[in-house]
């Protein structure tokens, strides 16, 4: 039986791709393992889905000053030994890595155990991981066709980024209930990533008795942002983290509002829904939700506004005008080919187990 080990960690748009994978691995009779951090959060999410799951050291690498800096190398060589120890135990035919901090010595034990590895990247432009990853790598899959020109001509490949099929199979009346919504005023659903987004948090709350007068509203708003005095807001409900009814309330939503992660703007994308993207700010990241985030735009996927131009009057105004032109973004996603990216992938890490 073929094995891999499948490796990702940190925020769910680190982990969603390859649990998407899961189920087409299955299938051709791969066995999976996987390798994450102590308790990121794709601890959580793999351990559910019954799959084994081993925990290794990793470290930050930040580009800012911070003490850890002077420690968290220590946790990434102390990830490579452990990696190295797991992988001899493992015996995988060939690694696959989505991304996060924690993959580094996954990729580069993989490389001197010589096993295959693949890794993905989701954004415009390579993250410091990936960077870190790649002269390790078998081949790189990437998203944006822009990303291509900027990888080893013999490692890159264009595959897209897998989305999990059972987004697409929503029931909409079943998210109604759930909510407590109406059929007679149009929903917003705003996503502010697995580790929420405090601005569009906040700014969306300013403006929330004006938006319910138009919308109702549901609210994915990361783990402790939930605020206790909207609790009972008619018209609005509000998550943390919600994974199970996902695809249902995906169904139910008419507009999104979203950070521009790769991952996250891909699966609105799949499904067709007009939605306005809030990128993080330069100053806050590297500048790769500006970037993913304008070409959606130049596509016609999106609409952006940057949280430097938020105030209460151009998020209200953005929103509203998403709404009116909404056409325009459905049939722009509907003419776009999308790609059979789990097949894309699933090939190209069938092929390197075979070498």
């Amino acid at each position: 039986m073929k094995h891999i080990v499948l490796t990702g960690g940190g925020t769910a748009g680190h982990v969603t791709p390859n649990i998407a994978l899961i189920p087409r691995l299955q299938e051709m009779g791969y066995k999976i393992s996987y390798i994450g951090s102590y308790e990121g959060i794709e601890k959580k999410l793999i351990e559910e889905l019954g799959i084994p799951y081993y925990g290794i050291s990793s470290g930050k690498l930040r580009r800012y000053f911070d003490l850890k800096n002077f420690s968290d190398p220590f946790r990434v060589i102390k990830g490579f030994g452990q990696a190295r120890k797991l992988l001899k135990e493992l015996k995988p035919d060939v690694v696959f890595s989505k991304g996060g901090f924690v993959t580094v010595p996954v990729v580069l034990a993989a490389k001197k155990r010589k096993i295959p590895a693949i890794i993905h990247e989701s954004d415009m432009t390579p993250g410091l991981a990936n960077k870190l990853c790649i002269p390790s790598a078998a081949k790189v899959c990437c998203n944006f066709p822009e990303t291509v020109n900027s990888l080893p001509k013999e490692k890159a490949v264009l595959t897209g980024t897998p989305i999990r099929k059972e987004l697409l199979h929503g029931d909409k009346e079943a998210a109604r209930a759930f909510c407590g919504f109406t059929s007679h005023k149009p929903v917003l659903m705003i996503i502010g990533g697995s580790l929420g987004a405090a601005s569009v948090n906040e700014n969306v709350r300013k403006i929330l008795p004006k938006l319910l007068e138009e919308f109702q509203v549901i609210h994915l708003c990361g783990k402790g942002k939930v605020d206790e005095n909207l609790h009972g807001t008619s018209g609005y409900v509000q998550y943390e983290y919600i994974k199970k009814e996902l695809p249902d309330l995906f169904a139910l939503a008419d507009v999104v509002i979203s950070r521009a992660g790769a991952n996250a703007i891909c699966e609105i994308s799949a499904l067709h829904k007009p939605n306005l993207l809030i990128p993080l700010s330069a100053k806050a990241s590297r500048g790769d939700q500006i970037l993913n985030a304008r070409s959606f735009e130049r596509q016609g996927y999106s609409m952006v506004l940057e949280e430097e131009e938020i105030t209460e009057e151009t998020l209200l105004n953005s929103i509203k005008k998403l709404y009116a032109e909404r056409q325009s973004y459905i049939d722009a996603m509907s003419s776009s080919t999308h790609m059979d990216s789990i097949r894309n992938i699933t090939d190209l890490i069938d092929e390197c187990a075979k070498h």
